[in-house]
């Protein structure tokens, strides 16, 4: 199965995206496909064929193929034409002048008014020309997605646009020849106000359209364009694409770090907010990880790149959130379905308007501006917009705290979470081992002391000795593991054991210390004793840190009835002493990886809505099982493979953001879809004329003004939820 990402040309509402998406499935080779209207973009499963063949299907839908989407740089901004905008918008304020002033009385402009009939009707049919022209792209647009039995808006507004003109141009040919009379049958006003106005609505939604746009593009402005290069010695200013993988750069204080990569040398803080959401600068020294597009505030250091051009954490970002708006919920998927309907139920009752109409006696005339005005009046681009429009601005929300969502069903299955399962190691703890505590007895300094300490444990295989760093390297002699026990070393002559309780059976010692170790064990430390020449000279615990904030989350998970599990491989006694200091309740200790998707199945089965929260490969099964998978940034490849949420500056607290978006993205996308109902009811009738008998009417002029506002009315309240200060759950 392959899989390719097209840019599409040629779509201007949901009936072209649902359409497009029909037709491509129907096609022998095509699996899945799935069209993003706001990115103009589609994505499709395919096997047995080939792109020419993809760009055939396209261009029989009616729609044009622009080629590969190959990412980031591939998102096309609108260049909106806001010059022709302006000038044909004076000069319809003009033409409505010429057309309707002696209406309002105002005084007539010389030769073109109704006193010079021939004279106006030709202003208004050339007039009319040049809006035809400004409208081609629609019309023509109409009439190809009609031939291909896709009809959209265009399809609506073409009919509207051609009907009303032929018959003003039917008016317009009386007048020529003598027949003034016709000239209050001119409707050639309404036609370019129908235009003009469509324009201008296409001009609003390409604006809200292209500042989504924009938010993404902006992260390519992040990373800078040249990088500081350090060879034999020496430094060199290159472009951003001269650096290789492994090659070794230098960042000094103000600048950006170019490319991800690890630091070799020096020491320095740096901003990095524009992934973790985090404003606090981190320090990065030897060893740390460095992102692209980070600004180093106050130092010098040497960094191996290690990931650039595509494989960056920012392109992955980007990868990430152009691949969340491209899916599509339940919600949207049905708001799509509906979409599609939608045009050729506008067409039938547009028909049996002018229809019905003219049977009960109204005037062909009168019928034709019924007709017209239903065509013009009817709106698929707010119901096209309700969706997907919220799916992006939730998007760009949660990427700003952190949360690189998959697929967009995930804010949808957000709301409902009841549920949070944590893994413990790596996740509600670092993962790694590190001294909780230290009790020195000893005449030797701290650090002086924890240096002999890390020189003998890097003689040893054990995991413990992770958590030691060498400060000054020492000679180490006749090092000796014991089994089950722990080490033994000489050092500048001295004698040194390090190990657990039963160093000291094994020495005859006795431990005078008691109450020390006994509050490490509490803390669920593993503690090591210090030995030397047969004398304790201190007592270390060592143990997996627990996350920051991590307490506070757990507790406002609790606070708004959302239950907190732990489940870990780790014993009992273990996982208990984590789960009381945190407090979360229950606790499913001694599980084998394999039983882990088993629980959270059990959970499911029994009612519960589940995110799992997990970091290694053992957590994978389990993340693909529950109902959202998260996986922190740090962890292996394998699970942040199966996860459904990347949660990249490991923050649990933003999984509460992640509920809350969803809950509050959903609100919205309820309010859009009534609001975009609310509105075809009840222009529709009136646009029919099912309510002229209580003086209630409309033209096609004021149908087009009230098709914007209901676009309008969508794309605000999307835009609006975007502006609004993210609160916590």
């Amino acid at each position: 199965m392959k899989k390719i990402v097209l840019k599409i040309g040629g779509m201007t509402c949901s009936a072209c995206s649902s359409g497009i998406e029909k037709y491509l499935t129907k096609q022998v080779g095509v699996k899945s496909a799935n069209v993003n209207l706001v990115l103009s973009i589609a994505t499709i499963e395919y096997e047995n064929i080939n792109k020419k063949d993809l760009e055939f299907y396209i261009k029989e839908a009616g729609f044009e193929s622009l080629g590969e989407f190959k990412g980031i740089d591939d998102i096309e901004v609108n260049k909106l034409d806001k010059a022709k905008l302006i000038s044909l918008g004076i000069f319809i304020l003009f033409i409505m002048y010429a057309s309707m002033g002696h209406m309002l009385r105002l005084p007539n402009i010389p030769f073109i008014n109704h006193d010079y009939p021939t004279i106006l009707a030709t202003f208004l049919f050339l007039s009319t020309l040049i809006f035809l022209r400004y409208g081609y792209d629609i019309l023509k647009s109409g009439v190809k997605n009609l031939l291909h039995k896709m009809p959209n808006m265009d399809t609506l507004v073409m009919f509207s646009v051609l009907f009303s003109f032929m018959y003003s141009l039917y008016g317009y040919i009386n007048i020529m020849f003598g027949m003034d009379e016709h000239l209050g049958s001119l409707y050639f006003e309404s036609t370019c106000m129908v235009i003009y106005f469509i324009k201008l609505g296409r001009f609003i939604e390409d604006i809200s359209k292209d500042k989504t746009k924009d938010a993404i593009k902006k992260l390519v402005t992040i990373t800078p364009q040249s990088a500081i290069l350090k060879i034999d010695g020496k430094e060199k200013k290159v472009s951003i694409d001269k650096v290789k993988k492994d090659d070794l750069l230098v960042c000094k204080s103000g600048d950006k770090i170019a490319v991800d990569g690890i630091v070799e040398s020096g020491k320095t803080y740096v901003d990095e907010s524009f992934i973790t959401g985090e404003s606090t600068p981190v320090i990065k020294e030897k060893g740390s990880n460095v992102i692209a597009g980070s600004i180093s505030y106050n130092g010098y250091i040497e960094y191996r790149a290690k990931r650039i051009g595509k494989e960056s954490t920012i392109s992955e970002i980007v990868r990430l959130v152009v691949e969340a708006t491209n899916t599509k919920s339940k919600i949207q998927k049905l708001a799509d379905k509906i979409s599609g309907y939608f045009v050729p139920i506008i067409l039938i009752v547009a028909a049996l308007t002018f229809i019905v109409q003219t049977l009960s006696g109204l005037s062909i005339e009168k019928s034709l501006i019924h007709m017209v005005t239903v065509l013009v009046v009817a709106c698929p681009c707010a119901l096209g917009l309700a969706v997907p429009l919220v799916v992006v601005v939730s998007n760009g929300l949660c990427a700003k705290k952190g949360l690189f969502l998959r697929n967009s069903e995930v804010l949808e299955k957000a709301r409902n979470i009841d549920t949070v399962v944590f893994d413990k190691t790596g996740t509600l703890t670092f993962g790694k081992l590190s001294i909780f505590e230290f009790f020195n007895y000893s005449e030797y300094k701290d650090n002086n002391l924890l240096n002999i300490v890390s020189n003998l444990e890097k003689k040893s295989s054990h995991p413990i000795n992770t958590a030691f760093k060498i400060d000054k390297k020492l000679e180490v002699n006749d090092f000796k593991t014991l089994n089950g026990i722990g080490i033994y070393g000489k050092i500048k002559g001295k004698e040194y054991y390090l190990g657990n309780d039963k160093i000291l059976s094994k020495l005859k010692i006795t431990d005078t210390n008691k109450n020390n170790y006994d509050y490490l064990v509490k803390k669920g430390c593993s503690v090591i004793y210090i030995i030397e020449d047969n004398v304790v000279i201190g007592l270390i615990g060592v143990r997996d840190i627990i996350r920051t904030d991590i307490k506070d989350t757990i507790y406002k998970f609790n606070k708004n009835d959302v239950e907190v599990v732990m489940l870990t491989g780790d014993n009992e006694v273990t996982a208990r002493i984590i789960a009381n200091e945190l407090g979360i309740t229950k606790v499913i200790a001694d599980v084998l990886p394999q039983e882990k998707a088993k629980h959270i199945k059990m959970l499911i089965d029994n009612g519960k809505k589940v995110i799992m929260v997990g970091d290694g490969i053992n957590d994978a099964p389990a993340l693909v099982s529950a109902t959202i998978g998260i996986s922190v940034n740090d962890g292996t490849d394998v699970a942040m493979d199966s996860a459904d949420v990347i949660l990249m500056n490991n923050d649990m607290r933003n999984i509460l953001d992640l509920i809350t978006i969803s809950k509050r993205s959903y609100n919205v996308i309820k309010q859009n879809l009534f609001w975009a109902f609310f509105y075809n009811i009840c222009m529709i009738p009136i646009a029919m004329g099912l309510f002229s008998n209580m003086g209630i009417n409309m033209t096609p002029m004021f149908g087009s003004i009230a098709m914007i506002f209901s676009s309008l009315t969508v794309i605000l309240n999307s835009l609006r939820f975007g502006r609004v200060k993210n609160e916590k759950c």
